[in-house]
C-alpha cells in the first residue's frame, strides 16, 4: 500500500464520491496535501485515510460529524489514551441515551399503532357482520376512531 493517496484511491476504497470527501475536507476532518498547478492536485497521507475510516465509523455509529470530528481530534493530541477514551465514552453515553430516548418513542408509537389497529378491525368485523368474512370496509359506513 503507498503512502500516499489520490482523492479517486480514497474514493474507490471506501465507496464514496469525491465531493463526499472533499465536503469532509471543508469540515476540518482531512487536510491533504495540495500539490500540481495552483495546488489543485489533492494528496492524502495514511493519517488522512484513517481520519477519513474513522469518520465513516463514526457515522455508521449515527454520530454527527462534529461529533466525529471532536472524537477524531483527541488522537491529534498527545498520545494520552485516557482522555481519548474518556471522550469517546462521553460522546458514546449522550449518543446512546438519545438513541434509547428514540427507541423508546418508537416502542411507544408502535403501541398505539397496536392499539388502532384492533380497534379499526373490532368495527370492521362489527360493521361487516357476524357472517361476513373480514375483507373491506362498505363505502357508506364511516367511521371515526380518532
Amino acid at each position: 500500500m503507498s503512502t500516499t493517496f489520490s482523492i479517486g484511491d480514497l474514493a474507490r476504497e471506501f465507496d464514496l464520491t469525491t465531493r463526499a470527501i472533499r465536503f469532509y475536507e471543508d469540515l476540518g476532518l482531512l487536510q491533504p496535501e495540495r500539490t500540481g498547478p495552483l495546488g489543485r492536485n489533492r494528496v492524502y497521507s495514511v493519517r488522512d485515510r484513517t481520519r477519513l475510516k474513522l469518520t465513516l465509523r463514526a457515522k455508521r455509529l449515527g454520530l454527527s460529524l462534529t461529533e466525529a470530528k471532536d472524537i477524531i481530534e483527541t488522537y491529534d493530541s498527545p498520545r494520552d489514551t485516557g482522555m481519548q477514551l474518556t471522550k469517546f465514552l462521553a460522546v458514546l453515553d449522550v449518543h446512546r441515551a438519545r438513541i434509547e430516548a428514540q427507541m423508546a418513542d418508537l416502542q411507544a408509537n408502535l403501541d398505539e399503532i397496536k392499539v388502532h389497529q384492533r380497534e379499526a378491525r373490532a368495527l370492521l368485523a362489527k360493521a361487516q357482520g357476524p357472517t361476513a368474512k373480514p375483507k373491506k370496509a362498505p363505502a357508506a359506513v364511516t367511521v371515526d376512531v380518532f
